[in-house]
């Protein structure tokens, strides 16, 4: 499924969460939604359910999403606050709601994931403990098989081993049916394998959006003899530095051109690719936090 944002502005009271964002989706893409806390990134993924009706435009396929239930039947979006059930529903019932909402719901997937994630059916929605509730929220959102599937920090109160579990339950479930999913999250290395694309946002406006790998590629970690690095690394944007002994290790932003690569090789350094959640970092740092 297609999303097509425009001019998407959203407003609580004299607060704006969301800016005159402007951006698509395409289709069958696993994309990550990343920025600091308050930078926007609920507000943002409400309005593309259709939640709220939005100044701007978000549409799904060419169709506006708000006030058109068709529309928002091809959506799932669940929030790390697991609000996809009334607490005092059992389990069993959480799953029926979300079965009766989705024409594309898939109940044996949903109970393959019950009993990956050990949810207890007849239990209390409200009696879970937090890495059940989120592990609800996820087995409902990907269930759903819902053509734009957006998941909210959903996966955040899971322990670690469950976390995993999840992440590869998401990647083998979109290989077999693939569609659109947006995922907003804090855990970026654990999350950075799956993302093909990342949306960036920041003050609730939009950093950038670009491929994974090519994001990648915008920044370097330098290693060598410490003024070695201290040399090449003069008049470049710095990240952060690390020295052991004689040794030191830099990483830094941009990308290097041919005659840099020459110096590294002659100066004897290593050159290696750095983190997505360095990069994150960097891009939304506070202006003048940078060297």
């Amino acid at each position: 499924m297609r999303v097509d944002v425009q001019g998407l502005t959203v407003r609580y009271g004299d607060v704006t969460a969301v800016d005159d964002m402007t951006f698509s989706l395409e289709g069958n893409k696993i994309y990550g939604l990343l920025g600091r806390n308050g930078s926007g990134k609920t507000s943002l993924m409400s309005a593309l359910a259709g939640y709220r009706r939005p100044v701007g435009s978000v549409q799904l396929d060419g169709v506006p999403v708000f006030e058109n239930a068709r529309a928002m039947q091809n959506v799932c979006l669940v929030r790390h606050t697991t609000d996809a059930a009334d607490k005092g529903d059992k389990v069993t019932h959480a799953l029926e709601y979300g079965k009766a909402w989705r024409e594309t719901w898939d109940d044996a997937y949903a109970h393959e994931l019950v009993e990956l994630f050990k949810l207890p059916l007849k239990t209390k929605v409200g009696e879970l403990s937090l890495g059940q509730r989120s592990a609800l929220g996820v087995t409902i959102g990907l269930a759903s098989r819902s053509p734009l599937t957006m998941l909210d920090e959903s996966h955040l109160g899971m322990d670690t081993p469950t976390r995993y579990a999840f992440y590869d339950a998401l990647l083998n479930d979109f290989m077999r049916h693939p569609r659109t999913f947006l995922i907003s999250t804090h855990l970026i290395e654990e999350l950075a394998s799956l993302l093909e694309e990342v949306v960036i946002i920041d003050h609730g406006r939009l950093v950038l959006q670009e491929e994974a790998d090519v994001l990648r590629s915008r920044g370097t970690e330098v290693t060598g003899n410490a003024a070695d690095v201290d040399e090449f690394t003069a008049g470049l944007s710095v990240l952060s530095e690390k020295t052991l002994g004689r040794t030191k290790a830099a990483m830094v932003y941009g990308t290097l051109d041919d005659a840099q690569l020459v110096r590294a090789r002659q100066l004897g350094l290593e050159l290696g690719p750095i983190a997505l959640q360095d990069l994150f970092v960097h891009l939304t740092e506070p202006v003048g936090g940078r060297r």
